[in-house]
């Protein structure tokens, strides 16, 4: 048994980024709208962290938000979006097909992925909501896909340790199993020990105090009417604490 426990840090910007690296992640899953789940970033935010950090960099591929059931043109879009991060210099990259009766889109998840090659894929928690976590397993192994995130099917992966431990030993090596959903450095050595899982992948951020002083309130921006102007950021310290927590952890 060894130490050798991976830290991912969901982002959706330059300094969530830098803060990540310097806390001592390996890698970074880098979103926009994070408020809808994470969608593709933009390009120029891709090269912006690839310039200025030198973590792993996985990029998100989702046109939208909402489900993972895609349209032709969907899908056309999202190739595209791959092929963007490829030339700009991502490590990896973070997808996930589905029918519209819950189990996963075998046959265009896996033209994404060899779209993708040589760089790394994730299938994301579209696995989360799959109507059968097993078969998906079988599924996503088919696709080519080098690691799945998710939950265990619940919201934290605190409420479904079984599961996702059920996960990791039916996995063997064909594919890694990546938990995530509420780890901090409180419970992520509980959650570590207790499933197996040798990767993770936490949000960490947290409110940024607002840069502007006055604050029209007769407009909001976006669905969040109540905070629309609000920030969020991943610190450093945090992540830190986190990675001083793994340290230890056998696995």
């Amino acid at each position: 048994m060894s130490n050798s426990i991976s830290i991912e840090v969901c982002v959706d910007s330059l300094a969530s980024a830098i803060a990540a690296e310097r806390g001592g992640a390996q890698r970074v899953e880098l979103c926009s709208n994070l408020r809808e789940g994470g969608v593709t970033p933009s390009a120029g935010l891709i090269e912006t962290v690839r310039a200025k950090a030198a973590i792993g960099l996985h990029v998100m591929i989702r046109p939208r938000g909402g489900d993972f059931c895609y349209s032709a043109e969907e899908l056309e879009t999202m190739r595209r979006d791959v092929a963007f991060a490829q030339r700009l210099g991502a490590d990896g990259v973070v997808f996930g097909v589905l029918h519209r009766d819950g189990t996963v889109d075998v046959k265009r998840t896996r033209e994404l992925v060899e779209l993708a090659r040589p760089l790394r894929v994730t299938f994301h928690r579209a696995f989360d909501l799959s109507a059968d976590l097993f078969r998906a397993l079988e599924d996503v192994c088919e696709t080519g896909a080098d690691r799945i995130l998710t939950s265990g099917g619940k919201q934290a992966a605190l409420e479904t340790i079984p599961e996702i431990s059920s996960l990791v030993k039916a996995a063997g090596r064909r594919i890694s199993i990546m938990a995530c959903g509420g780890i901090r450095a409180g419970n992520a050595a509980t959650i570590i020990e207790q499933t197996g899982a040798k990767e993770i992948h936490v949000g960490l951020s947290r409110s940024v105090p607002r840069g502007a002083v006055y604050k029209n309130p007769l407009v909001s921006l976006g669905t969040n009417s109540e905070n629309s102007d609000q920030r969020f950021q991943v610190y450093e310290e945090d992540v830190r604490d986190l990675h001083r927590a793994t340290a230890t952890v056998k696995v």
